[in-house]
């Protein structure tokens, strides 16, 4: 791979404007069965939220083959590095600081800047891992930074993938959870994800190889990020990372699991039908 060429991506940046309209937060939670009250105008926007909103529209003909935007616009073409081959990309995580609230009903900026560029080789196969920046103002003030890791793979037919993580069962809160095709699709629907392993379950299982449905990593950080706040209600989220260990897919249990770890600090974790560990998180409030 060239690795020049992948370094000359860092640096690249682009914006969007959008309303932080209370309507997408009351659709979430509707889907989610969580409670409406107080998502009205002027109210603070929630944590994670913000993936709701900043949509990345692209015309069909600029789609890929996963329903993505294709890439070589603002995200590096890793399949030209690579002479070709396919590729597979995952949202691996994000570390986010909320520096000042959002009022719902109200415009706000994201400047969007690719920080890193990183090559590595793994048990899967060749893997590119892209970090960008997200920077979200509500007028001057900037409320809210999200580095977005995206890690790109290799596509190798029969690749074997890393073993299960066990899951820590030292929870001081718990709750399970299942996540049917018609959540994934609105959560698609929702921050505009044409991403095909979330609704296209021949894709899925024929093309990228997962058993099912696979649910959104932003969706379940999202629950995670709602267990840490009902369990310390009254605090305000300083700062929220998460990391995807495993998939997680559709119609099948998970449990949400957290525990403080510090005066002011969550570890959060996902726990996938097979006691394996898919996500781990940690949230710290003031």
């Amino acid at each position: 791979m060239d690795r020049k060429a992948l370094k000359d991506w860092i640096g690249g940046s682009e914006t969007a404007a959008d309303l932080v309209s209370a309507e997408r937060c009351v659709a979430l939670a509707h889907a989610l069965d969580r409670p409406d009250v107080g998502l009205v105008a002027g109210a603070p926007l929630p944590p994670l939220r913000h993936w709701l909103y900043f949509w990345t529209i692209a015309a069909r003909a600029k789609l890929g083959r996963d329903g993505h935007p294709a890439l070589g616009d603002f995200l590096p073409d890793v399949s030209r590095f690579w002479n070709g081959a396919p590729t597979r990309r995952m949202w691996a995580g994000s570390r986010i600081d909320f520096h000042q609230p959002i009022p719902l009903g109200r415009p706000a900026r994201r400047i969007s800047t690719i920080e890193d560029v990183a090559e590595k080789t793994g048990r899967s196969g060749r893997l590119v891992f892209v970090t960008v920046r997200h920077e979200i103002y509500y007028g001057a003030a900037l409320a809210i930074t999200d580095r977005h890791d995206i890690v790109y793979r290799e596509e190798i037919p029969g690749a074997v993938l890393p073993r299960p993580e066990a899951a820590a069962a030292n929870q001081q809160w718990e709750e399970g959870f299942v996540a049917d095709p018609v959540l994934l699709f609105r959560y698609s629907a929702l921050t505009f994800n044409g991403h095909r392993i979330h609704y296209d379950r021949d894709y899925a299982r024929h093309v990228e190889g997962y058993n099912g449905l696979v649910v959104h990593g932003p969706l379940l950080a999202t629950l995670l990020a709602d267990l840490a706040c009902d369990a310390l209600p009254g605090r305000r989220l300083a700062s929220f990372s998460f990391r995807g260990r495993r998939p997680v897919l559709d119609s099948q249990p998970f449990s949400l699991r957290g525990r403080l770890s510090g005066e002011n600090a969550v570890s959060l974790w996902i726990v996938d039908a097979e006691d394996a560990l898919a996500m781990t998180a940690e949230a710290v409030f003031v």
